[in-house]
This record gives C-alpha cells, structure tokens and sequence, in this order.
C-alpha cells in the first residue's frame, strides 16, 4: 500500500463496536515483533519511545528523534502507522501542524494529539485547541492525504479521583464535538474506566472513541459492547516487557 492507501485502511479499521486494537510500540524492532502476531496497524505510544531513548515523557526527547524513530519504523513494517505527537511540539497551530507535517514525509498516516498544555497547567480552552487541530487538518488536505487526527482529552487522565470522572463528561462530549468539527478524526480518552461513562461518551461522540487499557478497565470485548472504536495499550507494553528482561537479568546477575 503507498501513504495514501494505508491512511484510508487506517480510518476504515475504526467501527463503533468492532474497535481496532492497537498494542503500543516503540522502535522498529518493536513494530515488526507486533505485525508478525498479526497487527492490522501499528501506533507508538509518547511515554514508550521516550523511555527507550532515556527520556521521561511529555515531549522531552528531542522532536528529531521521533521523526527518525517513525521513518525507521515505516522503512522495516509494511503497515499504516499512527504517531503519539503528544502536543506536536509547539503551542501554536500553524507550527504544530509544520512539524505533523515532518512525520508526514517519513510515511505516518496518523497521530495522537493532546489538549493538555505541556509544560503548563491544565488544558487549552476548547477553541484554541480546535484551531490547532484545524490546522493540521488544512496541512493534510494540502498534502491530499486522509491523516487520522486521534484527537485526545487529557480531562480523566489528569484527575486521579474517579469518583470526579462523571462530573467531566459533559466537558469531553464538548470538545470531543468542537474537535471534530475542527477535522479531528478520532476521540482518545485516556484515564476512563467506568463502563457507563464510556458508554455515555460513545453514544454522544461523532468520532470513534479511544479507551485506554489500564487497571480497572474493561476488556476488549467489553468495551467492544459499549461502542468503543478502538483499544490501545500506551505504556503497558514497555512497561511489561522492561520488567521481563529485568527478572531474566537479575537471574543471570544474581550471586550463586
């Protein structure tokens, strides 16, 4: 498939109730180890690849790196593959969609895009966001490419009290709409667990929303009921796979 083909099958793999399942990675080796298990498409996860590099998240390894991270990823994996671009390095929308544009060229078909304010404090207001998605959008129609915009709410993520996550619903119907009406292609979610909000978000989105698994979270299936339209795993996977090679170091390592 070239770029333009992959980014079509990468929309059309986002039903409502039949979610893409998206088990994140990090590098190319990464990427082959997943689309060997049998991957329709393939997406990095922010914290993943920072860590592997030795940075901490929240866009502290160098934009460069990641570029060449995603180019290295589409040279080896003959798959679509969707960025996590956290806040597309830049505050302001004609320069994050510059710099969407550079992951453009090396063959990514799509990115998550966060409304939190790195390297500030809570989120960009609804319209200030929307722009910034409207700009990257109008790059990709430029480009005459159907680039996936998982437009995501970091409004659960940033509230460690579930018991508060009801009182946010009504906020991330909100810019879940205003960020599809700006060219978002997708709703991401991240810290929602609860069945009930999840269903009620699914009900009111324009947009195939996105869970994140974590503890607590229903499982594919589950979520699959409540209209989910797609399931990715973001730091799990390292998470997982670090701490197996630590357990099999430690037994190499440790005194006889």
């Amino acid at each position: 498939m070239n770029q333009n083909e992959k980014a079509k099958a990468f929309g059309a793999l986002h039903r409502k109730g039949d979610p893409v399942v998206l088990y994140n990675i990090w590098d190319a080796g990464t990427a082959k180890a997943v689309a060997d298990a049998g991957a329709k498409a393939l997406a990095t996860g922010s914290w993943s690849v920072a860590a592997a590099h030795g940075y901490a998240d929240g866009e502290k390894l160098p934009m460069s790196v990641l570029v060449e991270t995603a180019k290295s990823i589409t040279a080896a994996v003959d798959l679509p593959l969707s960025v996590d671009f956290e806040g597309a390095y830049s505050a302001e929308a004609e320069s994050a969609a510059a710099n969407v544009a550079k992951l453009v060229e090396v063959g990514a078909i799509g990115i998550n895009f966060e409304d939190q304010v790195l390297g500030g404090d809570g989120l960009y207001p609804i319209a200030r966001q929307a722009a910034r998605i409207r700009a990257i959008r109008e790059m990709a129609e430029r480009k005459n490419i159907p680039f996936f915009i998982n437009a995501r709410t970091d409004l659960f993520l940033a509230e460690s009290d579930l018991s508060k996550h009801a009182g946010l619903v009504d906020e991330a119907i909100e810019r879940g709409k205003a960020y599809a009406a700006a060219g978002g292609s997708g709703f991401f979610v991240p810290g929602l667990i609860d069945p009930a909000l999840i269903e009620k978000i699914c009900a009111a989105s324009p947009l195939p929303v996105n869970i994140m698994m974590r503890t607590g979270a229903p499982d594919v299936k589950a979520l699959a009921r409540l209209g989910v339209g797609r399931v990715s795993y973001g730091p799990g996977p390292y998470r997982s796979i670090m701490e197996k090679l630590k357990q099999e170091a430690a037994a190499i390592y440790s005194p006889l």
